[in-house]
């Protein structure tokens, strides 16, 4: 009879039990993942999540005198959502404005959420900074599960975040093929949280995931959170049926049109093969370290008829000029809005990466072209690549190039192109995500672009134990990293932490690593708790 009950027990270990989880990052072609702590179950959490709820009540219920709200998840969520990083002077977490975080912990060297909230918690409930996405939902999927709440962190790659049209993302380029910054973002990944419970609200009488995102984004009336989303009503384009599923709808059904914006203001479609939006959604498996891909729980498989169907139900939602229109209508407004194909201009073109990069080595890619008719194709190409944040801020162009090309009657050819690290490593930073297009000369006919993004993999740190771990018995670990850079980094720092091992996080200051250094460094902890425990190591120095 209860709201959140769950009738798997492997699902109940895994989305209320389980304290480790993993976050997805990267881009659709590379993705990455880094493990995380959620901590549920250590000591204090319980009490600070009873505090987010007491210092969230106003928000959705004016008044707490009866705590009537608390055995309703529906509301319970809500608060959680608002409070996790809402614009009140007590949410949970901040945001850095324009990627400024010198004033805070830098986004991504958080490991686990028990920091995070004991800071809040000790700090008069002042806000924490700074937050990530990532770090955002992880932290909502902790109170959740303290709370007896299923709950885990979804990845969707390839989030378009736009303030004018819902459904239409637009990415503009200049000649050299640098990405200008306009109003709508491409977010490379974002990550939200989904919930387990039966709406009573909406008559359902099973559970089912709900869609709850805590950072708040822009909507053209201001930026907010969103949810809960019953997940099932966004994949049939149900829009009216729940709280802001326009919103989640859009940002998994997004259409990308990319623009050549020329010096005097004219604007240009490129040809080019865009990769949909929201086309890949995944989150950690049921007792797995692999992960699940849920893209089918969001919306039909692309292209087909039911796909089309709840697109067509959704579009009359969101924009009611439409409501009377026939499929027909839409789809034709649709098409004309699309970018044309590579293949309508007569050349195929991709970027193949040929190395897996990491922090230090060049880049290596093959850019392919096809020539797909019978006459010979005479192209110039400027080639460029740029570093772009996780949420689609576009940064330094740090190289640029210009290739003429002769392609013959139905040739294929290989191009090699090479960035090194020294033209990429003053510029990388904290975002070791970069972007690398090529885009025709407007001069010799249509405009022509193709676009590749790459994550250069941070080096690995090693953690060896040296002892077998025991209750309440001290444990040793040597934990490794060695500088894999032709230079010296500086102000290297460790830092250590696990659920059951740590009762807080420790911080080991290495100094300076020379080139090729390797750092051993032995820690000791003792464990303090039975079960199944993950000892992390973050490094961090002044390149990231």
């Amino acid at each position: 009879d209860d709201p959140v009950y769950m009738d798997n027990q492997a699902h109940r270990d895994e989305y209320v039990l389980n304290e480790h989880g993993i976050l997805y990052e990267g881009v659709h072609k590379h993705i990455t993942s880094r493990p995380w702590h959620f901590g549920q179950f250590e000591d204090g959490i319980l009490d600070i999540c009873l505090k987010i709820l007491d210092m969230g009540a106003s928000y959705h219920h004016g008044s707490d005198r009866d705590h009537c709200w608390r055995n309703d998840p529906v509301h319970v969520s809500m608060v959680v959502n608002h409070m996790i990083s809402s614009h009140t002077t007590n949410s949970i977490m901040k945001i850095p404005e324009n990627n400024d975080y010198l004033k805070g912990t830098k986004p991504f060297s958080w490991n686990g959420s028990v920091p995070i909230l004991q800071q809040w918690y000790n700090g008069r409930c002042r806000p924490v900074r700074y937050a990530y996405c990532g770090s955002l939902a992880s932290v909502m999927c902790t109170v959740m599960r303290c709370l007896g709440i299923p709950s885990r962190v979804v990845t969707n790659f390839c989030f378009p975040c736009s303030i004018e049209n819902p459904l239409g993302i637009n990415e503009i380029f200049d000649c050299t093929g640098k990405n200008l910054c306009g109003k709508d973002k491409l977010w490379r990944y974002h990550c939200w949280n989904e919930s387990w419970m039966a709406r009573r609200d909406l008559n359902q009488c099973c559970g089912d995931w709900q869609c709850l995102d805590p950072t708040p984004l822009e909507t053209g009336r201001g930026s907010a959170c969103s949810g809960p989303t019953w997940v099932r009503s966004i994949r049939e384009g149900e829009l009216d049926l729940d709280y802001d599923g326009h919103h989640v709808f859009s940002r998994v059904n997004s259409n990308y049109v990319g623009w050549l914006s020329q010096n005097n203001a004219k604007k240009t479609k490129f040809f080019c093969d865009a990769w949909p939006c929201g086309q890949h959604l995944i989150t950690k498996s049921v007792g797995s370290e692999q992960f699940e891909d849920i893209t089918g729980t969001y919306k039909y498989e692309l292209g087909s008829v039911k796909n089309k169907e709840a697109y067509y139900r959704a579009y009359r939602r969101i924009h009611p000029g439409y409501c009377n229109a026939s499929n027909c209508h839409i789809e034709r407004e649709l098409s004309s809005l699309k970018n044309p194909f590579l293949s309508d201009s007569g050349v195929n073109m991709r970027l193949k990466m040929a190395n897996c990069p990491m922090y230090g080595e060049d880049v290596q890619l093959h850019w392919l072209l096809e020539n797909l008719r019978s006459e010979n194709k005479n192209l110039k190409f400027n080639l460029c690549a740029q570093i772009i944040t996780y949420s689609g801020c576009p940064m330094d162009q740090f190289w640029k190039d210009s290739v003429n090309v002769t392609l013959g009657p139905r040739e294929v050819k290989k191009i090699p192109l090479c960035i090194s690290y020294s033209q990429y490593g003053p510029y990388l930073c904290d975002h070791n995500i970069m972007k690398v297009v090529a885009v025709s000369d407007p001069e010799c006919g249509e405009v022509l672009m193709v676009s590749r993004d790459i994550v250069v993999n941070r080096p690995p740190v090693i953690v060896k134990l040296l002892s077998q771990p025991r209750l309440k018995v001290p444990c040793t670990a040597e934990i490794s990293f060695c500088n894999p850079l032709q230079e010296d980094m500086k102000n290297c720092v460790m830092t250590l932490e696990g659920c059951g091992l740590f009762k807080e996080p420790m911080t080991i200051d290495l100094g300076t690593l020379a080139s090729n250094q390797q750092a051993r460094t032995i820690v000791e902890f003792t464990p303090y708790r039975l079960g199944s425990h993950r000892l992390l190591a973050n490094f961090g120095c002044h390149k990231f």
